[in-house]
């Protein structure tokens, strides 16, 4: 899993059928006949179309589904807490770059082939009780959890691709959880979240000989908010929840193509997309073992050159981990 997401992230930046943009990203300007522009001008728009095709497909394998597996309402107040391991897995599509070169006469749109590839990131999640809420008849409401998340992505040399880390492989994401309704024997727990969650900014070297693509500092940012139901059921547990994902994500490319370079050129995709998920739970003494799947769908993202597969397709995800708590 490790490599598929390594790949994924080379693949935003290297090298029915839908078609949204018309028109050659001003980032990608023509020249005149031989100049450097329009020489790399097609190198250029393929970058930033390959750029927007993944760069959702990171986000949804960052922000995952529950703020916290199994979980649907909150702690308790202190000192109760959770802490688990998880990975979160997408059903992903990597175009097929090495099937189209790029063009060294001006932007023309191309046909990518696309294949399925599950796309992974493990991730620690920690919840803490901070207030237990209000007392109503046999539950509580009002209480407020603490969330955190550790990623950890690791730098990465193969086959003509090297990743780096610049500020460091980890990255720490926060959030808050807002019960409710504290899950009792006769209630279910229902709360609302917010969870911050990034990937570690990476930079990417990918050399193929005559041509060549440097990506600096290529940051994803996620930011989701959920309403999740669970309920325990003794030996196993069930947990509903949706919301939305915000994906904020940016990087800078530099492409070689027929000897020219195409210079520094900047991109970023903002995009809203709706999330829904289901949790089931096997409780093991003081731990549970948790299975998620879930659906995310919606925004519109825009390419010049084509798909079979559309950028913003719906995508199936899902994770499973183990959550200890008290």
């Amino acid at each position: 899993m490790r490599k598929s997401l390594l790949l994924a992230a080379a693949m935003t930046l290297g090298g029915g059928t839908i078609l949204r943009a018309q028109s050659v990203s001003p980032s990608c300007p023509d020249g005149a006949l031989g100049s450097q522009a329009q020489v790399t001008q097609d190198a250029c728009q393929k970058a930033v179309d390959l750029f927007n095709y993944m760069a959702p497909q990171l986000g949804t394998v960052i922000a995952g589904g529950n703020a916290t597996l199994g979980q649907g309402g909150t702690l308790g107040g202190f000192p109760h807490f959770a802490i688990g391991l998880r990975v979160n897995a997408l059903m992903g599509s990597l175009p097929k770059v090495e099937n189209v070169q790029p063009n060294l006469t001006g932007a023309v749109q191309s046909d990518y082939e696309t294949g399925d590839q599950a796309l992974g990131l493990p991730a620690v999640d920690a919840a803490i009780g901070v207030f237990k809420g209000l007392p109503i008849g046999i539950t509580n409401v009002g209480g407020v959890d603490l969330l955190l998340s550790a990623s950890y992505l690791p730098e990465y040399s193969d086959e003509g691709i090297e990743v780096t880390v610049p500020d460091g492989s980890l990255k720490i994401g926060y959030g808050a959880r807002i019960g409710l309704i504290q899950e009792s024997l006769v209630t279910p727990g229902l709360a609302v979240s917010i969870f911050k969650r990034d990937l570690p900014v990476v930079s990417i070297m990918a050399d193929a000989g005559t041509e060549s693509i440097e990506v600096r500092n290529l940051e994803v940012e996620t930011t989701a908010w959920r309403i999740t139901a669970s309920k325990n059921f003794l030996v196993f547990g069930l947990a509903l929840g949706g919301g939305q994902d915000r994906y904020d994500s940016g990087t800078i490319i530099n492409a070689t193509a027929g000897g020219f370079s195409t210079g520094d050129v900047e991109m970023g995709q903002e995009l809203t997309r709706t999330s829904y998920f289901a949790d089931v739970y096997f409780n093991v003494l003081l731990a549970k073992v948790v299975a998620e799947v879930g659906m995310v769908q919606g925004g519109d993202v825009e390419t010049y050159n084509r798909f079979d597969t559309p950028a913003d397709d719906s995508r199936l995800y899902g994770s499973v981990g183990l959550r200890i708590g008290f």
